[in-house]
């Protein structure tokens, strides 16, 4: 047998090495990147890596190293993260890595590693988790401001649910740092429904990422490897027939050349792997099938205790594997074994017995001393070698007690997972109730909660209708009522029907004013307000509001106000909305609420710019973020204050600075309603800047073309507008007449006063677009527009604003959007009032407002905005460039003249030649004749062609 299996001398990949010294070079430039390197198993990739690793060692880079292991798959969560944090602190002391983080942040860090102390007290898993994330991507971020770093994750097909979101995390916001990750996966692993897969799919798309597969070596290199192994060049014949035989793959050719010049051809690859290991002494054998069962990695003492075997027996044993690289030695007194074919290998060769009895034996060792694996895996180790020795009983009572260590580092997928072990053995333990002293339905409901936090709705879903079958309302009707809303938070995630009907079933259950009571009127309370149902809403958070207040309960109390809040902004007490968020503000700073102190903050950044003070709301919102960040919140919500900010900053004109906001805040991956509220207002700036496909792309993903169910009022609106938008970008003013047609029809929107007159004001001027083509619709939705408004009052500057533009005060209108420092809406109001003037005879003040008007819209680049105001000037006869000393702009490229682009525009509109010879003052036969050479010079053979192509090169507004 060969002495030693592994080339002392790298072989190829000269340029694997190359494009990952770029991507470090890249990095050290301050430009995080990532390269996913995949190959087939055995093929070098750990080699490869290493290997770059340690030349960048070299100059100076800090590399931090950690693997995915097997038991990933089955509930350990965070495992690279944790080992290679763990490095960290073994480096440089826990104290030292605390002092990168916010404050407090180490308290998080604490759930993956006891080093750090007490975890933090937050439970809420719907922040703890994201605020988790961040501390990581701040710790990375803060590590390599004093020096380049690399992250090693390797054998990422085995990675878990919550470490492989983290990695999309971090690979989408690790933008700016000297950092390089370097991931490394088994590229045949990688079946159809691998869940890698869509993993890789989104990194892919990602700007910074690099994908590398490791390909097999060649037959040059096959013999440089041989001979470094040998330490003298074989010959042609050894080299063809070991290339043959290896087919490339680095691990192959170790083996057969450790099986000797003798070794016939293997029947499979695990004969040629194990062939190697059937060449050790026996004693060294049966070591290493016991180190199999426990792993790719095992504890010197852990193996100890199973094997039987004392120390020097242990080494005498152990010794001969090392000498022939089946075991390598690995920091903290453990052995690892070279490659985790050859573990897979020894692992397959296990009796079925013998299977049985060692991870029995592992299990028991474990949990007699959990100081034999690493800290934070004992529960997860004991529950995979129960479940591996096929022990019903202890598979059952230690998955349990697995989950419950999982929902501590709120790695809520492998927590339910764990739970569904639990409830597929709980038919094969009697006392299984007994034995973990909870009963059936609190699994389900457990797996429950776990699913609805990991995004799994459909399954939390199926948890939940199983909990609810079980259970008796008349015996445990606070229960049912606690189900139902679970039930219901995971119906409105997916956008089903059904929400209500739970909620109000849950209310009917707890009659009795206790926090059981509290706690359901608080979510029905809430989502009556934000569906416009605003009084009943307000008096059911009231009620819930007294029974918080005499239990004590300050937490439930701010948010109840925080929902009390939201109902008199909704009514048009802005005002009010101020005072009470800054009272909940106050309950959260005091019982140290950071949760409670940003949702008080991002609600009153709204207020403020529904009132007109956009300025304050964005000076709010940036303290709100600066907060957040502080408190590691800002993914959970300062995404939602920035969302609030970017409205401000949109409303302000200030559109590339909304643009970029939205960009970064997406890349914070937000939770989903945040995320959508996000590309609204990007939707915003794309329809005043006329780009159309951002806006189909927006609207394709919040669902507004499928017609989504949306019952909330905010989205409704948003959605009516950004829809109406794009139709009329698109020249389909009928299409935009029809959305119109519908809105109106929703008395929801018009509940909240800034809202509702924001729809009535798009609607009045869809109304004058699209008049000439349905005279008979429009009239009526006119009359529909009127009764609405009839019905509303004004809350606000930026009300009344809208109020005077649906009242045809152009005029009054764009000196109140002036006052509030609004240019889009203003420059608008200005073209509004220009045509009535001219529709008067007053072509002197026409001109005169549209020579204000156009410096505005071109400064925003709202094309199709300043492209009205040059139409109407050329009708008018005013020249724009008099009095703004800017050059008359083309409204279309040279090919087409300004008469031609009229009637593009009309055209695109969807007007006959009748009613364009009509709007133009010229006969019909020469609207013909423009038509046919503008077909002819846009190269299209149809009316609607040419309209998409003009919208298409920007030709019309």
């Amino acid at each position: 047998m060969m002495g030693r299996a592994v080339s002392p001398v790298f072989v190829g990949r000269e340029t694997e090495l190359a494009d990952l010294a770029e991507a470090l070079r890249r990095a050290r430039g301050n430009s995080a990147a990532t390269v996913l390197i995949g190959g087939e198993a055995g093929v070098g990739k750990s080699r490869l890596v290493g290997c770059f690793a340690e030349r960048a060692a070299a100059e100076g880079v800090h590399v931090l190293v950690g693997g995915c292991v097997e038991l990933s798959t089955e509930g350990l969560a965070y495992a690279p993260f944790t080992a290679a944090i763990r490095q960290l602190v073994r480096e440089c002391g826990a104290d030292e890595v605390a002092a990168l983080l916010p404050e407090g942040g180490a308290r998080d860090l604490a759930r993956l590693l006891p080093e750090f102390g007490e975890p933090s007290g937050d439970v809420e898993s719907d922040t703890a988790r994201a605020r988790l994330f961040e501390q990581i991507l701040t710790l990375l971020e803060r590590l390599a401001g004093h020096r380049p770093v690399i992250l090693v994750i390797e054998d990422l097909h085995w990675a878990d649910r919550s470490s492989r979101d983290l990695i999309a995390f971090l690979s989408r916001n690790l933008r700016t740092a000297p950092l390089l990750m370097i991931l490394t996966y088994r590229s045949d692993d990688l079946h159809r429904q691998h869940p890698l897969r869509p993993v890789l799919a989104e990194l892919g798309r990602l700007d910074g990422v690099l994908r590398m597969d490791l390909p097999r070596l060649t037959q040059a290199e096959v013999a440089a490897q041989m001979a470094g192994i040998l330490g003298t060049v074989p010959d042609f014949a050894q080299v063809d027939s070991v290339f043959r035989r290896s087919e490339g793959i680095p691990l192959f050719v170790e083996a057969l050349l450790e099986c000797g010049g003798d070794c016939a051809f293997p029947d499979s690859l695990h004969d040629l792997i194990i062939g190697s290991v059937e060449q050790l002494p026996e004693e060294t054998q049966r070591v290493l099938r016991v180190a199999a069962a426990g792993g790719t990695r095992v504890g010197h003492d852990l193996l100890a205790a199973v094997s039987g075997l004392s120390g020097p027996d242990l080494d005498d044993a152990l010794r001969p594997a090392i000498a022939a690289n089946v075991l390598q030695v690995a920091d903290g007194r453990a052995y690892v074994f070279r490659h985790a074919l050859i573990r897979e290998a020894v692992h397959d060769e296990l009796l079925p017995g013998e299977h049985v009895r060692l991870h029995a034996r592992f299990a028991e060792e474990i949990g007699r001393d959990r100081t034999l694996v690493p800290p934070g895996r004992a529960a997860i180790e004991i529950a995979h070698h129960w479940y591996s020795a096929r022990d019903d009983v202890w598979a059952l009572i230690s998955a349990w007690d697995a989950a419950g260590k999982a929902a501590k580092t709120f790695a809520h997928n492998e927590m339910m997972k764990l739970l569904e072990r639990v409830l597929t053995l709980w038919s094969k333990v009697p006392d299984a109730a007994e034995r973990i002293g909870v009963d059936h339905t609190t699994v389900l409901e457990k797996a429950a909660a776990a699913a609805l936090a990991s995004g799994e709705v459909d399954r939390g879903s199926k948890f939940a209708m199983a909990a609810l079958e079980e259970l008796d309302e008349r015996a445990e009707p606070a229960r049912v009522a606690r189900l139902l809303v679970q039930r219901s938070q995971l119906r409105k995630s997916r956008r089903k029907p059904g929400v209500l009907d739970d909620l109000r079933h849950a209310e009917r259950l707890v009659p009795e004013p206790g926090l059981d009571r509290a706690d359901v009127l608080s979510k029905l309370g809430s989502y009556l307000t934000f569906s416009g149902e605003v009084a009943e809403g307000t008096t059911l958070t009231e009620e819930a509001l007294r029974i918080a207040r005499e239990h004590g309960d300050e937490s439930l109390e701010a948010d109840l106000l925080l929902n009390l809040a939201l109902g008199h902004s909704i009514a048009g007490n802005l005002a009010a909305t101020i005072a009470v968020n800054a009272t909940a503000q106050a309950i959260g700073e005091r019982v140290g609420s950071g949760r409670i102190t940003l949702r008080a903050i991002g609600n009153n950044v709204d207020a403020l710019n529904n009132m007109g003070r956009s300025a304050e709301a964005i000076e709010l919102a940036l303290e709100g973020e600066r907060l957040a960040r502080k408190y590691g919140r800002y993914r959970a919500q300062g995404t939602f204050i920035a969302n609030n900010r970017a409205e401000a900053l949109e409303a302000l004109g200030r559109f590339e600075e909304t643009a970029r906001l939205v960009e970064y805040a997406l890349r914070m991956d937000p939770t989903l309603r945040t995320r959508h509220h996000l590309l609204r207002v990007r939707g915003y700036v794309a329809v005043a800047r006329g780009e159309t496909e951002v806006l189909r792309s927006v609207l394709t993903e919040v669902g507004a073309f499928g017609g989504a169910h949306e019952e909330f009022m905010q989205e409704l609106s948003a959605d009516a507008r950004l829809l109406i938008g794009f139709h009329m970008l698109s020249g389909e003013p009928l299409a935009a007449l029809e959305v119109a047609e519908r809105v109106v029809r929703e008395a929801r929107i018009m509940s909240k006063p800034m809202l509702g007159w924001r729809v009535l004001g798009l609607l009045g001027r869809i109304c004058e677009a699209v008049e000439r083509l349905a005279p008979g619709r429009v009239a009526a939705l006119r009359g529909q527009i009127e009764k609405a408004a009839a019905t509303m009052t004004v809350d606000s500057p930026v009300a009344d604003a809208y109020r005077l533009g649906l009242i045809h005060d152009h005029d009054a209108a764009a000196a109140a959007w002036e006052r509030l420092g609004r240019p889009f809406p203003r420059a608008r109001s200005l073209l509004h009032a220009g045509r009535a003037a001219a529709a008067a005879g007053d072509r002197a003040g026409a001109a005169t407002r549209l020579r204000t008007a156009y410096p505005i819209a071109v400064a925003l680049s709202a094309r199709p905005l300043a492209a009205e105001i040059e139409t109407l000037a050329r009708r008018v006869g005013a020249s724009l460039a008099a009095e703004t000393g800017t050059a008359e702009p083309g409204a279309a490229e040279p090919a087409l003249t300004p008469r031609e682009v009229e009637v593009l525009r009309l055209v695109a509109k969807g007007l006959s030649n009748r009613d364009i010879a009509a709007e133009l003052f010229i006969s019909a036969k020469t609207v013909s004749v423009h038509v046919s050479n503008i077909l002819g010079k846009l190269g299209v053979s149809s009316r609607g062609e040419a309209a998409a192509t003009a919208h298409r090169l920007a030709l019309i507004g």
